[in-house]
Parts: structure tokens; C-alpha cells; sequence
């Protein structure tokens, strides 16, 4: 895809990963709109990449229906490319896991992102064309220990992809998951303050590079799942 003057929907972009992909997707030409819960952050965020902003909560599930008409109204209708980055985390070990913390990470994680991808994949395959893009984790591979929320949640992610690519791809609808590993951000801060970067961790740009550059395929061939490692982080 040829990302000049195409319109792309990123979730979560007010921070870390979704504020580095939208740069790089400005940086090519493509119209981004940007979401996040904070209109502050996403006014700060804009500044750095010249996105498009609307505050919109995805774990707000009674608003979905009606913000995703108010992105669709934002681009006049046609949608290119679909990036689902939201995401929130609890960690706990099987003795410590409760149901708040699963409603409030799977309300996220899975329910908020699926129920906005249907209102924009209906829209793709009005117009038998589109991209999108789930970022997982590599939690998503293995589990771990104290990870029996946030990984569950990403595994559910990575079965939903799995089940889209079935049903989309005769509609010429091409769906990717993108699993980085440990990317040091504001990710699970209450505060929301990034992290300074780590000399042998992965930073955004890496996870940016891989997100533009599996949009970027031509047309006729799609990548499935994509996993981004350190190099070296031991």
C-alpha cells in the first residue's frame, strides 16, 4: 500500500507506540487520526506528529458505535487502514486475580478493540479494501509468570486476528498482528510518564518501522504475524 494520502484510524495514540507510528505514517503522507482518553496528551502527541486527535475511551463500550461514526465522518467515509494499539495491562499471580482487573484489561485489550473493528471492517467491505493491524504482544506467544490477565487478553487478540483473516480476506481485507517484546513506554503507568529508553531493549521506532513497513506490502500479499525482538537483551 502506498501510504500517500491514505486514512488510518490509530487507537492509543497519544503515547509510546502510537505516537512514534503515527509519525512515521505522517512522515509518508498518510491522513492519521489518533485516539486516546486524555485530550491534553493528544493535543502533545499531535505536535510531534501531525495527527489528526479525538478523545475516545475503547473501554467505554456504550460510546463505540458512536465514535467510530464521528472517525469515519472525520475521514468522509472511507477508512484505509485500521490500527488497533489501545492497550492496558494488570499483572497478578493466580492467587491475586480478580474480576475487576479482568473486565478492566479484557474491556480494552479485547471487547473494546473487537466491537470497534467491526464498525470499521463493515465500512472496509462496502469498499472491498483495507488494512488492519492488531498490536499483540509476545505474551501472546507464551505465558508467564503473574501474566494470567494481560496474557490471556493478548492471546485472545491473537485468536481474533486468526479468525479475521479467515473472514475478511475475500474481501480483500488484509489483517496483521505485530507482537513486540518488552518496549520500554508509559505502558501500565498510572501516571503515564514514558520511560527513558534501554540500551539493549526495543524502542518505538522499531515497533513503528515494523507496523509501516507490513502496511507498506504491496496489495497482493499480506503479513500474517509479525514478532519484533531485542537483539541482545540480556
Amino acid at each position: 500500500m502506498n501510504l500517500k494520502n491514505k486514512n488510518i484510524l490509530l487507537t492509543g495514540g497519544s503515547l509510546g507506540i502510537g505516537k512514534e507510528t503515527a509519525k512515521y505514517l505522517t512522515d509518508k503522507g498518510a491522513n492519521v487520526l489518533i485516539t486516546g482518553r486524555s485530550l491534553e496528551r493528544l493535543k502533545k502527541s499531535a505536535s510531534y506528529n501531525n495527527a489528526k486527535t479525538l478523545v475516545f475511551d475503547i473501554s467505554n463500550l456504550k460510546e463505540i458505535k458512536e465514535k467510530a461514526k464521528e472517525c469515519i465522518d472525520i475521514f468522509d467515509g472511507k477508512i484505509d487502514v485500521l490500527i488497533n494499539n489501545a492497550g492496558t495491562g494488570a499483572y497478578r499471580s493466580l492467587d491475586q486475580i480478580n474480576i475487576e482487573d479482568f473486565q478492566k484489561v479484557f474491556n480494552t485489550n479485547v471487547i473494546g478493540l473487537s466491537l470497534l473493528t467491526k464498525e470499521i471492517a463493515e465500512l472496509m467491505k462496502s469498499k472491498k479494501y483495507g488494512t488492519i493491524i492488531n498490536i499483540g504482544s509476545t505474551a501472546s506467544l507464551r505465558g508467564y509468570k503473574g501474566g494470567s490477565i494481560y496474557s490471556a487478553s493478548k492471546f485472545a487478540v491473537r485468536s481474533l486476528t486468526q479468525c479475521w483473516q479467515a473472514e475478511l480476506r475475500p474481501f480483500n481485507i488484509r489483517v496483521c498482528q505485530v507482537n513486540p517484546s518488552e518496549v520500554p513506554t508509559a505502558f501500565a503507568n498510572k501516571e503515564r510518564i514514558e520511560r527513558d529508553e534501554v540500551s539493549n531493549k526495543l524502542t518505538v521506532k522499531e515497533i513503528a518501522h515494523a507496523i509501516t513497513s507490513a502496511i507498506e506490502m504491496d496489495d497482493r500479499g499480506f503479513i500474517n504475524e509479525l514478532n519484533v525482538w531485542a537483539t541482545n537483551p540480556f
